[in-house]
């Protein structure tokens, strides 16, 4: 798992670390040190801990003008044990929220596992976006289908061509397009 790196490529055009706005602002890295562990195992010291023992986060990009997140997550997503989207809510997507970002991209492609419980946080998070969004790309079907289970399909969006985005081919604002051109061909 050391060797699964969050996504880099958009680095020059923003950086967590270094967005005064930004939940992570001021986080530093050492590529010579793998300090985080998921399960006993080291992972990439460039993720960013949400204070979960199980689930890493990065936010690849924010534009606040046009109220946009992109998170790509690492690991496994445990809401029954570790409540991990109370830590995602209150140590990230809060700052975000009260920053006016509105419309969610979360990249799950390498989350492992998910074990939910209730669906208060996600309904809290859904309804605070008002008119945005929520979508999740390139989970594994499994991880799908439990997060279904626990009906938060009702308030991310999943499935079809969200499923297998390239989404690494595309610049911040082309995925924005793509993945809220998606979301209006199935409202409308």
């Amino acid at each position: 798992m050391h060797t699964i790196e969050p996504h880099y490529s958009w680095i020059d055009q923003y950086s967590a670390a270094d967005d005064p706005r930004s939940p992570l602002f001021g986080a530093e890295y050492s590529l010579d040190t793998f300090s985080n562990t998921i399960y006993g195992y080291y992972i990439h010291p460039q993720w960013d801990s949400l204070e979960s023992d199980t689930l890493f986060i990065k936010i690849l990009w924010a534009d606040y003008d046009d109220g946009i997140a992109i998170l790509e997550f690492i690991g496994e997503w445990n809401d029954a044990i570790e409540n991990d989207i109370m830590s995602l809510k209150r140590n990230i997507l809060d700052v975000l929220l009260h920053e006016g970002v509105k419309r969610f991209i979360l990249i799950g492609e390498n989350v492992f596992n998910f074990h939910g419980s209730d669906d208060s946080y996600y309904e809290e998070w859904f309804e605070e976006v008002e008119d945005g969004w929520i979508a999740g790309i390139n989970f594994q079907d499994h991880v799908r289908r439990e997060m279904s289970q626990y009906n938060l399909d009702n308030y991310i969006n999943f499935g079809g061509e969200l499923d297998d985005l390239p989404w690494r081919t595309y610049e911040p604002r082309r995925l924005v397009e793509e993945v809220g051109g998606l979301l209006q061909r199935r409202l409308g």
